[in-house]
């Protein structure tokens, strides 16, 4: 598959998108393509849906704050889903932002909140992770939107996973681990779907390390000898996983 035209502005558009098809911008989106952009009639750019792939697309100006876009040609075939699930517990604001974006960019398939005994941040705003989501596709060339799910009770997840999940391999990141090298603790993980899943910013409790190691479907993997923030760590472990068994190797 051709890689992103990263030179042209990018913008996701919640619309099937097929040749010659004409969409209305939403009001922000004119706002930002007419005057922050200052785009004027015929100026390319690339719009994509995550569902048809990514289209070459005309500014046709419909008045001072309005503008429909018009659907030339197609750029790139749309991508499969990635195979990846990011499971986390919650973060303080600004720091989940972080994350969320750069799940995003790292190639997640799923994004998957839990509830842990020391999640710090119970309450999430699924509106303003979705639309972090969105702005790390437009920003990073991503064809596929990843899905955000309700947040459940990490006890819920590890009972409903044989019935929800039979065939996908759960890689928990754990910061408990005598080894310091991640890559020997991926050498079991069968190929297939697979799970990441990072702990709060306390960790996990030993109880919950327990449960988790307890599973047959669960496959313990250390971070190396630093004490990483739950952010970093989630950059880290998913560098690890995708250069060893994802869609980098």
């Amino acid at each position: 598959m051709p890689r992103s035209e990263f030179r042209m502005q990018r913008l996701y558009l919640d619309h099937p998108l097929e040749e010659k098809t004409r969409v209305e911008a939403d009001r922000a989106q004119a706002n930002y393509l007419l005057n922050v952009l200052r785009m004027k009639d015929g100026a390319e750019l690339l719009v994509f849906n995550g569902r048809d792939g990514e289209w070459m697309a005309e500014v046709q100006a419909t008045g001072r704050k309005s503008c429909d876009l018009i659907v030339t040609k197609l750029i790139r075939e749309q991508s499969p889903k990635p195979q990846l699930d990011y499971i986390f517990a919650p973060l303080k604001l600004a720091r989940l932002d972080y994350m969320v974006q750069k799940a995003v960019e790292m190639g997640a398939g799923r994004l998957r909140p839990v509830l842990t005994q020391h999640t710090q941040n119970p309450k999430l705003n699924l509106q303003r992770m979705n639309a972090n989501v969105i702005e790390a596709c437009e920003q990073c060339g991503v064809l596929h939107i990843p899905e955000v799910l309700e947040p459940v009770k990490l006890t819920a997840l590890v009972a409903d996973w044989t019935q929800n999940d039979a065939e996908r391999a759960l890689i928990f990141c754990d910061e408990g681990e005598r080894s310091q090298n991640p890559l020997p603790a991926l050498e079991n993980v069968p190929d297939g779907p697979l799970a990441l899943l990072i702990g709060p910013e306390g960790g996990f409790s030993e109880e919950e390390r327990k449960m988790l190691r307890d599973q047959s479907f669960v496959h313990p993997m250390p971070l190396g000898p630093r004490v990483l923030r739950a952010d970093t760590a989630a950059v880290a472990a998913m560098a690890v996983v995708q250069a060893r068994m994802g869609d980098w190797f």
